[in-house]
């Protein structure tokens, strides 16, 4: 049984038997990962904020380490892939596009121009707006993705001139442990330090003294209680919470024709993920062959260990989100739901659940109303559109949102009235490219802005003269003070 280090100051630390990573294939502890101790902790954020005074003022450097750590990263997808696999469960292919995923994300900051943005003020006097960096960040990274979702904090954050200290999911921590090895072969000490446990690891990072910056991806519940804790030191917070994405189906809408890309934009990678499809709406006239061509497609997938090639789909990452499935499924089915296809965790070893469609199901049951963050999707039926966008607008969740239709203009239509961060037309939203916002509402998250540097800066106001001849003069009417 593997052990694996954390990274603290550029040097591994806490190699030992902390506690017990299961792989889902199996359901069986296969590598211990260390538990951080307050001291450690402690320790990592001073590194953090030693490196920062020097890293911040570096702009050429952190480029140039950026573009070297995108290089190392990619070098290792085949280690990374493997480990990802066996700690978060997807199939190996999957595991390896993350981790190509990750090295994009850092390249792409890495060739990012920090651009000053030239504002109005005295027609003598140039005003521009400058990014200045926070100084230490911290970042907690879920189970669902963590090697893109870490190289997503990661990257903007050392682009703006901060130092992160950052903890993955005590459920896959591995991956990002390695990672951060990897990395402090590239990063000058203290600039990433990578620290595992399970709770309060967490909240110890959160109500540390030293973060001016928290960036948090993960559930809605644990979201709030982020935001509450960074308020009490008045910190910047970005969050990237759950999803509950519908997708509506006009009645224009060939099934057969929409159904493979409708069904793998709800079950790639189980559905585990804040912007799968969760919920889709069908006009009453599609509804039947929907659900058909939605359940053939799900009970020919092929279902196994993600390091067996023919496996499409995984097991479900945790047990606590098998039972969530089961739970869910048979409280549908005691409202009136169907299983059209799956409906039942598969008889075997390991976290493995049938790809289910729900027919029969509508608002108010919790498979609906709910993120699942599983292989289960309810089909609900509607006779009204302008009542099937009320519905899809119905949940506190604005993530992200999809209109299929046959006429292109009417679903651009539709989809300017859904209520979300996110919203496509034939086709769903994915994980967002590392040049787009990160477009979260109401409980699903606070956005970042466009460059993905928004969160990670403050902004400074430099003002200076229009042209190097032109004389210093006092305020005149109608013309703004200098900053």
């Amino acid at each position: 049984m593997a052990d694996f280090a954390m990274t603290i100051d550029g040097s591994a630390a806490g190699v030992g038997r902390g506690f017990g990573v299961v792989n889902p294939a199996t359901a069986r502890v296969f590598a211990r990962a260390p538990a951080c101790t307050a001291d450690q902790l402690d320790r990592a954020m001073a590194a953090a904020a030693r490196a920062q005074s020097i890293w911040s003022r570096a702009d050429d450097l952190r480029r140039a380490v950026l573009h070297e750590a995108a290089g190392a990263v990619l070098a290792a997808t085949g280690e990374l892939a493997a480990l990802l696999t066996a700690e978060q469960g997807k199939p190996r292919a999957e595991a390896a596009a993350e981790v190509r995923a990750a090295g994009a994300w850092l390249r792409y900051y890495a060739d990012l121009e920090l651009a000053r943005e030239r504002v109005t003020g005295d027609p003598r006097r140039i005003a521009e707006v400058l990014h200045r960096p926070l100084g230490v960040v911290v970042a907690i990274t879920p189970w669902t993705a963590p090697i893109a979702l870490a190289a997503r904090a990661i990257a903007p954050v050392l682009r703006a001139g901060n130092t992160m200290v950052l903890k993955p999911s005590p459920y896959t921590p591995l991956t990002t442990l390695v990672l951060g090895r990897v990395l402090a072969d590239v990063l000058p000490p203290g600039v990433l330090n990578v620290v595992s446990g399970p709770e309060p690891l967490g909240a110890l990072l959160v109500g540390h003294p030293t973060p001016r910056g928290i960036s948090f991806t993960g559930s809605t519940a644990t979201g709030r209680h982020v935001a509450a804790a960074a308020a009490t030191r008045l910190r910047r917070v970005t969050l990237d919470l759950g999803g509950n994405d519908p997708a509506i189906l006009l009645d224009d809408a060939d099934p057969e024709a929409i159904a493979d890309a409708l069904f793998w934009s709800a079950f790639t990678d189980n559905g585990q993920g804040c912007t799968a499809v969760k919920r889709v709406y069908v006009a009453r006239s599609r509804y039947r062959a929907t659900v058909a061509a939605l359940a053939d497609r799900a009970r020919a997938v092929r279902v196994g260990n993600g390091n067996q090639r023919a496996s499409q789909l995984g097991p479900v990452g945790t047990l606590a989100q098998l039972e969530r499935a089961g739970d869910l499924v048979r409280d549908a089915l005691a409202a009136g739901a169907v299983a059209a296809a799956g409906g039942v965790a598969l008889n075997r070893p390991g976290y493995f659940f049938a790809p289910t469609i729900l027919s029969g199901a509508s608002d108010g049951m919790r498979v609906v109303d709910e993120e699942q963050l599983g292989p289960v999707l309810p089909v609900i039926g509607y006779r009204d559109l302008d009542d099937a966008v009320r519905r899809a607008n119905g949940t506190g969740y604005r993530l992200g949102a999809s209109v299929w239709s046959a006429d292109e203009d009417r679903a651009t239509a539709v989809a300017g009235r859904l209520a979300a961060g996110q919203v496509s037309v034939n086709g769903h939203p994915g994980l967002v490219g590392p040049d787009l916002p990160v477009p979260g509402r109401e409980v699903g998250g606070l956005p970042t802005g466009r460059c993905g540097l928004c969160g990670y800066t403050t902004g400074q106001l430099l003002s200076r003269p229009a042209h190097p001849a032109a004389p210093r003069m006092g305020n005149t009417e109608g013309a703004s003070e200098p900053g």
